[in-house]
């Protein structure tokens, strides 16, 4: 079972996390009358007249208290000895994405639009998504549990096992936290490929191909690395200008294991800038046009599973890219 670290079981990591996020939704409500002046006072002299701190330490309380609430909700699954009953914690992961989403609309102003929702409307699929802010797999859970009424199996970093509800809902229904840095990785993407093997019509296998949150300097040392190894690839992949190049391996992995299944992939926009503390500060201090996500379903007999996978999944980046480039041209002209 994954683990925090080599050193640290799966009980000792609860032992931390589940006591810390308790205990952080009291500390958290309990303060607020300190918190709340002190927070939007700074916000003022700083010039911040939306009070992203304060906004931002409001969705903090109610997503102390949605991770306690789950995390509750799951202990009393086992309880009753319903820890394995996969349609109980899909519903659970289906009400936890919805509150918390809507939790970010009230004290934040993020909200979400669908467009093309249909491609998602049978499952049995692959996604493939752009992965720009903290926020991805929340939205992404959001549409796949509630928009399309599927069940998603996600690839997620191991890290996010420090997230409480991610930690213990999680771990009970199909998915593969990722270790990033293990020296070997043939485990790793055989257990991606075995995730998707046995996909029914309502599920959906999951991945973020980029790996990690785009910026600029990311974006410069990928296509540095990549040009050491294949400089006539970075070439290609040199026109990006939002998107980070793919990491083809797991997403070929996923393929691998479900080699008929529907591709869908999916870029959105309005994330941008989001991927560290100080620019959900800054994003949060002007208002916030709704998340447009983009979805587009490629039929299965079109993805090449064989040595023209790598090749294709470029291809469909760098066109992403543009609907990302153009749409965020189209947004910026509204706002002027």
């Amino acid at each position: 079972e994954p683990t925090m670290s080599l050193q640290t079981s799966t009980g000792q990591r609860r032992a931390i996390t589940i006591p810390a996020i308790v205990g952080a939704a009291l500390l958290l409500t309990l303060t607020i009358p300190l918190w709340f002046p002190v927070s939007a006072l700074a916000d003022l002299v700083r010039g911040r007249r939306r009070c992203p701190t304060t906004r931002l330490l409001a969705f903090g309380v109610c997503w102390a208290w949605l991770e306690t609430a789950g995390v509750m909700a799951a202990g009393g699954l086992w309880i009753i000895g319903q820890s394995r009953n996969r349609r109980v914690h899909y519903g659970l992961q289906r009400w936890w994405s919805k509150n918390l989403l809507a939790a970010l609309g009230a004290t934040c102003g993020i909200t979400v639009e669908v467009e093309n929702a249909e491609a998602l409307a049978n499952g049995g699929t692959l996604l493939f998504v752009r992965h720009a802010s903290l926020a991805d797999s929340l939205v992404s859970a959001y549409v796949v549990t509630n928009v399309a009424g599927l069940q998603p199996r996600f690839v997620l970093k191991r890290e996010l096992l420090m997230d409480p509800c991610l930690d213990v809902v999680g771990q009970r229904i199909p998915n593969h936290f990722l270790d990033r840095g293990a020296n070997d990785s043939a485990p790793e993407l055989a257990a991606i490929s075995d995730l998707v093997t046995d996909l029914g019509p309502r599920d959906v296998g999951i991945i973020f191909p980029e790996g990690t949150r785009a910026n600029p300097a990311k974006r410069r040392g990928a296509l540095d690395r990549i040009r050491e190894r294949d400089p006539i690839r970075a070439d290609a992949l040199s026109a990006l200008g939002h998107l980070l190049p793919p990491r083809p391996s797991g997403a070929r992995a996923m393929a691998m294991g479900a080699p008929i299944a529907d591709v869908v992939l999916a870029w959105h926009v309005g994330f941008e800038g989001l991927d560290s503390f100080a620019g959900i500060l800054k994003a949060l201090n002007r208002r916030f046009p709704p998340i447009r996500f983009v979805v587009r379903r490629v039929p299965g007999h079109e993805v090449p599973r064989d040595g023209g996978f790598d090749a294709w999944l470029d291809e469909q980046w760098l066109g992403m890219d543009a609907d990302v480039s153009a749409a965020l041209q189209a947004r910026n002209e509204r706002t002027k």
